[in-house]
Order: C-alpha cells, then structure tokens, then sequence
C-alpha cells in the first residue's frame, strides 16, 4: 500500500470516531455524505482539488468526475446507480479531463462499468473496493502511473463484451505505462448474457491495444506491473464466452510487426482456479515481456520479475 493510501485510511479512522481528532490541516479538505451532502454527486460540485470525500453507509449514485478527488466509503457504502453510458449500461465513476490522481478507497460497486475513465487520465488509485457482478470493475484506457491494490472483484458479467475485472490498456494512440496491478483477489463465475453472440473471451486482468473498428490502439504498453494477484474464474456458457486469467492482447495479432505491448511484469500471480490462465496475442509477446513464477499450468518462460 502507498504511503498516501495510509495516510487516508488513518484519515478515515478519525473520520468515522470523531472529526475534533482530525489535526487542524486536515478538515478543511474534508466533505462528509450525507452529512454536509446529501449526494456523492453535489459533494464532488462543491469540492476543490484534492478535497477528500468520506462517504457513510447506505446507497448512493456515482458521478462523472473532473477534479481530483478522494473518495473513501465509511462503513457499507455502495455504488448502485450513476450515470449512463453511451451504450445504455450504467457508470459507477466515469474519470474524465482534470480527475487525474483520484482515489478511491472502501467502496462496494454493483452497476455495470464500476471505474472507467473516458479520457487518458492519470495517477488514479483504486484500492480495498469491492465489485459485485460488474461488467467490467476497473478499466483504465489510455492512463499512466494508475495503482489498483487489494481489491475484491466477485462474479463478473458479459453484454456481447465485457466480463472484465481489470483493464490497463490503449486505443488513443498514446504509452501507457507504470500503472501497478497488485494483490487483488478476482473470483466466481463469468455469467454470460443470454442474447450474447459471443466470439471473444471473458478476463481477469488484461493489458490490451485496441485497433479495432478504426481505433488508434497504442503507441507502448510497456512497464507495467501484474503481480501477486490471485483469479480463479469460471465460464456459465463457456462455448459461447469463455475465460482467461491474464490476457496480454494486441488486437493486430500479427508477430511481425514492432511490438507495442512489451516489458511489461506478469509474475507471481495465483491463476489456477482458471482454465485458460495466460493468453498472448501474438504469441511472440512472450520475448517482450517479462511472464514467470505464476501459479498454475503456465507459469509463463520469460525472465525472472525480480525487483518488480
């Protein structure tokens, strides 16, 4: 855990006894849900960069943001509700220009697309969340330098796409790097939507450039960071969507071209609750990037991940 992500759980501790405990530095920065507003929404309107937001139990909608902002749930707090996407499913937090360095902390997600950002956003945490049967949990297109820890992502969902926990990758154009995806827990069943045509895998934690259907894709993938996770991951419908531990995926798939996806640590993650535990796309991501000492049938044959 960061150094930061323990000075906001020490945060939370005196927030949830007793505000006269929080030095004086501290409470000007800080925005109590439903105490001062009513609405995770209003509070975010009504805070200045860097402000922290302590959120109590109970339900409350998500929001799209444009500051950075600190949101730490306070008890039982759940995002059930948010903004609507373009394809109609629904948002939790939606990370758009001026959210970069955002964190989130302690919060329970049930809607469809739980943390995605909708612009190449950078420095965001992500840490002791918790996702129920989301669609995808956390999906960071195009960001750098993103920590995503300790969570728990229970049940994943499909929609003719998705069944994704965690999401690092690019179709912008840009690099994408040092984001660090680490000691998060990714468990259940991958429940495949009964209208779903299929024709793609469900994951647990993918690094992926995207060039489909005209999209830039990526310049780099590169120094990023997939260690000690553990997913262990069961397909409903597995002829139709099946599952993949970690998946490293070029959407080109062609071996001859430069490689975009490379020097990238995928080690020591427990995979093997999962079928297909390791998927590169191409196969020759293998020489890129640094796979090995995973548990499972494919440990992976790269270089060793140490100091990683």
């Amino acid at each position: 855990m960061s150094r930061y992500s323990k000075v906001v759980l020490l945060t939370l501790v005196l927030l949830c006894s007793s505000l006269a405990a929080i030095p004086a530095y501290a409470r000007k920065s800080v925005i109590h849900v439903p105490g001062d507003y009513t609405s995770i929404e209003d509070a975010v309107g009504a805070a200045t960069s860097g402000d922290v937001i302590v959120v109590g139990p109970g339900e409350y909608a998500g929001c799209l943001l444009t500051k950075q902002v600190t949101i730490v749930g306070c008890g039982k707090t759940i995002i059930s509700s948010g903004p609507a996407h373009t394809s109609g499913l629904v948002q939790g937090f939606r990370l758009l220009v001026g959210s970069g360095g955002s964190t989130f902390m302690h919060l329970t997600f049930t809607v469809d697309l739980a943390i995605m950002n909708g612009a190449s956003v950078d420095g965001v945490e992500v840490s002791r969340c918790t996702f129920l049967n989301t669609i995808q949990a956390v999906s960071n297109w195009g960001g750098s330098h993103w920590t995503i820890t300790h969570n728990r992502i229970t049940d994943l969902r499909t929609r003719n796409g998705g069944g994704i926990g965690i999401l690092v990758g690019d179709r912008f154009g840009g690099y994408v790097h040092d984001n660090l995806v680490a000691h998060n827990t990714i468990t259940g069943t991958l429940f495949v939507w009964s209208e779903d045509g299929g024709g793609y895998d469900g994951t647990g934690i993918v690094l992926y450039a995207d060039f489909r259907w005209g999209a830039s894709g990526s310049s780099g993938i590169h120094d990023n960071t997939v260690k000690h996770n553990k997913v262990s991951l069961v397909s409903d419908t597995p002829d139709v969507v099946d599952v993949i531990g970690i998946e490293l995926t070029d959407t080109r798939d062609d071996p001859e071209l430069s490689p975009i996806i490379y020097d990238n640590y995928v080690g020591f993650n427990d995979l093997r609750g999962t079928e297909t535990q390791i998927a590169l796309t191409p196969e020759s991501l293998a020489d890129v990037n640094y796979i090995s000492r995973n548990l499972g049938g494919h440990r992976g044959h790269g270089l060793h991940p140490r100091g990683h």
